[in-house]
Order: structure tokens, then sequence, then C-alpha cells
């Protein structure tokens, strides 16, 4: 099994993605090949990444599984490319493929998000304290990628107004 492969797909589910996959390249929109699914995922407009698991060289789809997880889309692993060409109906193998929107195969999609198995070590993760339980407030989230944080506001002090200078009573002429 190649190092970006985090788990093995059962076959059920593999099953269960190609279907959607033949579904959704006629009622939905699918982006093939890595960069089309790099810019998906990227986009957030990826509901589901098919990543085949005999990519040769593995480095031109290393990135995807980290990306998706950053991302938090769901990804599954398809045996071949040969495989996943097939389902999304084009006569050459592809490395990836980015369901954006499911069409006719929603209710298949949503089955098989239901069924993917976790990835490594995210198993283990134990999940965050809510604030009341842990005690300590909740540090303020982390700007989103590629935004500058917010700075806080200061509230402003009034200015004062700047009065023009007393003029000197005029002379009384007697």
């Amino acid at each position: 099994m190649p190092s970006y492969v985090k788990f093995e797909t059962p076959k059920e589910v593999v099953e269960g993605v190609v279907e959607a996959l033949s579904v959704a390249k006629d009622s939905g929109r699918i982006r093939k090949g890595i960069n089309e699914t790099t810019k998906s995922i990227e986009r957030k407009a990826a509901k589901l990444v098919v990543i085949a698991s005999d990519v040769e060289p593995e480095e031109i789809v290393i990135h995807i599984p980290m990306l998706c997880e950053e991302k938090g889309i769901p990804y599954v692993y398809l045996p071949t490319k040969a495989d996943l060409g097939k389902a999304v109906g084009i006569p050459v193998p592809t490395s990836s493929v980015a369901v954006e929107d499911a069409g006719g195969a929603n209710e298949i999609l949503n089955n098989v998000l239901k069924r993917l198995p976790k990835p490594k070590g995210e198993e283990k993760k134990a999940e965050p304290k809510p604030e009341a339980e842990s005690g300590k407030p909740e540090a303020a989230a982390p700007a989103p990628e590629g935004e500058k944080p917010k700075k806080e506001k200061k509230p402003k002090k009034p200015k004062a107004k700047k009065e023009a200078p007393a003029e000197a009573p005029a002379e009384k002429k007697e």
C-alpha cells in the first residue's frame, strides 16, 4: 500500500462510490484530474474526493489527503486509476476526482459518506472540551487562510474640541 493511502476502503463503499460517480457524471458536477481536484478542495467546493490507490509516482497525489483533512472534506480510495476513469466516463485513467454536486446521486453519496472509514490516527483524537467543562475561556479562532487576523478595536476617546483663542477685549475709546 502506497504511503499516501491512509486507510483501506471496504469493498461495499468502493461499489457505492463507483455508482455515485456514474450517476453524478451525468446529472451533477465532477472535477477530474489532480489539478482540478486540488482547486476544488482549496475552494471547499468538493463534497467527496476520490483518489486512485495505484498512482505512480505517489508524489503527484500525496498532498490530497492532507489538504482534504485540513479543509474538512471526506475522501476515499479506489483501487486503480482505470476504475476511476471508467466510473466518471472518460476513456483514460485518472488519478483523482472531486464531486462538487452529486446531482441525482445525492442519496447514494450520503450513504457512502456514512460508511467511510476514519483515516489512521483520527479514531483516537480526543474531542476538545467545551469552555464550561475545561474552565478556561476559548481562544479566538484563527483567521481563515489568506486573510489577515482582525485586530480588536479599542474604543476611541472623544476628541476635545479646539476652541479659538479668546479674543482680548476690545479697548474702549473714551
